[in-house]
């Protein structure tokens, strides 16, 4: 996977999402999260493709989807964009996994939106609170100055940003693809932006339902995340009746970087079984 290319785009009110799909079999949804694009998929995803039919994402306001000023890049639209692209795709109840923004918007889009998923796994999901780092509120107060820092200041805060999520050492190489979608005159602003929009009312909105879930539920957590402590998993775990814990080992909050194989083996169990 030399090249991480999404071939497809739909029209959301809210911008351009870019989409794909690949392999065939039973349907499957993957959703990534923040700073991130579908890219944390690209070890995973051909895996599972040989035996389902993954369709892939860039939220709205990530990765190569559409990103402009003014534009609603919160949890509070993300469910909507889901939703939308379910009809798209044609899909009464895939098969879902979402990480970090992307577990909150899979459950705002099951207990929300009211979209049904045969099976559902969350990886380090953002889902209880509290949440939101000292960096996050710094920005909150401060957006238009970090929009305006000098591009490589800029590049360095975002390469920052995502190695403190992987456990492991990332060369300047792997960090590109990641940095990338944040930069330019689009780029910039849209990191900042996303950030300032980070609002805990929208998991506040859906915890007190957790417990409504009737769908098998898997919870993958990363033993190092360093963003969200793996007790919060384990929190989240007791919330959710009948859900599986899995810790993954040797890895932080991006265990797709840190054990891509170990997260692949356990989505093929879990929606095999």
């Amino acid at each position: 996977m030399a090249e991480w290319r999404l071939r497809h785009e739909y029209r959301y009110s809210g911008g351009v999402v870019r989409h794909d799909v690949i392999g065939d079999g039973p349907p499957l949804v993957m959703v990534h999260g923040t700073p991130f694009s579908s890219y944390v998929w690209r070890k995973i995803a051909p895996v599972l493709a040989e035996s389902h039919k993954v369709h892939l994402f860039d939220l709205l306001g990530y990765g190569a989807s559409e990103k402009r000023d003014g534009q609603d890049v919160s949890l509070g639209v993300q469910n909507r964009v889901l939703s939308e692209l379910l009809d798209l795709w044609e899909l009464d109840a895939p098969d879902i996994v979402g990480h970090d923004f992307g577990g909150a918007t899979v459950l705002r889009t099951h207990l929300l939106s009211g979209r049904d998923f045969r099976r559902i796994a969350l990886i380090d999901p953002v889902a209880l609170a509290p949440w939101g780092s000292p960096f996050v509120h710094h920005v909150q107060e401060h957006e238009d100055a970090f929009g305006g820092l000098p591009a490589y200041i800029h590049e360095a805060v975002v390469a920052a940003y995502v190695r403190n999520a992987v456990h492991r050492r990332m060369t300047d190489g792997e960090l590109e693809p990641y940095v990338g979608p944040w930069t330019g005159s689009d780029g910039q602003p849209g990191f900042y932006r996303q950030i300032a929009q980070m609002d805990q009312r929208f998991t506040d909105e859906v915890e007190p339902r957790y417990g409504e879930i009737a769908r098998p539920v898997l919870i993958l957590w990363g033993e190092e995340d360093a963003w969200i402590p793996i007790e919060t998993g384990r929190r989240l775990n007791a919330a959710i009746p009948g859900s599986r814990f899995q810790p993954i080992a040797n890895a932080g909050h991006l265990v797709q970087e840190d054990n891509p194989s170990a997260v692949a083996d356990a989505l093929l169990a879990f929606f095999a079984d």
